[in-house]
């Protein structure tokens, strides 16, 4: 019966190919053309796998050894992104049971729990596949020749360049993960930088090397919810954010705008980097029980549309989807390196989990539309920066 459900589903496909090959050996083969991926079912499949909901069901098949995928990742999520209609959850029920929909008494408990569930696996974990910056974002690559370090240096670089910081001037950000850029931008520009996180081992980490490198006279790190800073304690010069807009939820994208205006001193510059959608739709569900629970991928359009009403004005926007693929490239390789240690500590479940994480989210960027973007924009009108944006790329 449950082999009918799913070869019926499969059958539905109709851009692109995939073969499917269940546990009794029966092939089908799906859509058009000759298929370059390959799903195999190794075993029957669980009563409980419920087919209303296939990405997380299949997802979850995967993780739990009942699916092997054989072929290219990037063709399986262009055969994905293709079909994506036959993907959809037939109700959101399960995705609002995955977000744990809480009232804003209870949102700061829960994002707090959310971060620790991703970010507080270890330091020793994320140092195996990360490089020595420990930089959790988008790197920047201007030649294929560049490591992975010399691109998460040169993102942290291009980043401070936008913010036009000045010695002196007062900096915030937001989600500041293990303390770099908040270090190079004391170290290059002697701005006075305050980072501010939920995970304990970020903050842990990040007080260790202003501590060892000799900064805590400039940089300053607090285990908060962006929330709860007191703006009339703190005002800043320039605010920044990496990486960190995809954990406040779709209800809170205007509390957060609110928020940063209310620290931002009037002209004060801030730069938003967030992942984002082509258009509005559904969190992925398998994501938000596995990954990132809490999450919400933004569109582009649903964040330049909030600007004006908290007084923001869009200076400048740059796409770095190429650049997010290349990075999840170097740290699934990294990852891929270790893979006995992190079984061994981990176990086998967390290995197909991550790896279909970070293979995914590469092929992802590269078919679906999913982008990342760097916005730069001002608090009211700044007739005092420079008229062109030559300084960015010198």
């Amino acid at each position: 019966m449950l082999k009918t459900a799913i070869a019926s589903f499969f059958s539905k496909v109709e851009v692109g190919a995939i073969k499917v090959v269940f546990w009794d050996g029966e092939e089908l083969n799906a859509g058009t053309g000759e298929p370059k991926v390959q799903i195999i079912f190794k075993k029957p499949l669980p009563l409980t796998f419920n087919i209303s909901d296939p990405i997380l069901a299949f997802g979850d098949a995967f993780c739990d050894g009942y699916i092997d995928i054989i072929g290219d990742y990037e063709e399986l999520g262009r055969v994905l992104y293709l079909n994506k209609d036959l993907f959809k959850t037939d109700s959101n029920s399960n995705t609002r049971k995955l977000l744990g929909i809480v009232n804003d008494f209870s949102l700061k408990i829960k994002q707090k729990k959310n971060i620790e569930h991703h970010y507080d696996i270890g330091n020793d974990f994320y140092s195996l596949w990360l490089d020595n910056t420990m930089s959790y974002s988008c790197a920047y690559f201007k030649t294929p020749e560049d490591t992975l370090e010399q691109a998460q240096l040169q993102k942290i670089d291009h980043t401070l360049k936008k913010l036009q910081l000045a010695p002196g001037q007062r900096l915030l950000d937001i989600g500041s993960g293990w303390g770099w850029l908040i270090i190079k931008a004391a170290q290059q520009y002697q701005v006075k930088a305050l980072g501010i996180t939920l995970s304990d081992n970020q903050y842990e980490e990040t007080k260790k090397r202003v501590h060892d490198l000799g900064l805590s006279s400039l940089v300053d790190v607090k285990l908060l919810d962006y929330l709860e800073l007191n703006e009339s304690e703190y005002q800043f010069d320039k605010i920044v954010s990496v990486g960190m807009f995809e954990h406040v939820g779709q209800e809170n994208y205007g509390k957060y705008l609110g928020k940063v205006n209310r620290l931002l001193a009037p002209g004060g510059l801030s730069l938003l980097h967030t992942i984002t959608n082509p258009i509005e739709g559904p969190v992925n569900s398998w994501m938000i029980k596995n990954i990132f629970p809490g999450g919400h991928i933004p569109s582009l359009r649903e964040i330049v549309n909030l600007l004006p009403e908290h007084d923001f004005h869009l200076l400048h926007l740059e796409s770095l989807r190429m650049q997010y693929a290349i990075t999840l490239d170097h740290w699934f390789a990294n990852f891929e390196k270790h893979l006995d240690y992190i079984t061994q500590k981990f176990g086998e479940r967390f290995v197909r989990m991550w790896s279909m994480y970070l293979k995914g989210c590469a092929a992802s960027f590269r078919v679906s539309g999913l982008d990342i973007h760097q916005l730069l924009f001002s608090k009211g009108l700044n007739n005092e920066l420079p008229i062109t944006y030559d300084y960015i790329y010198r």
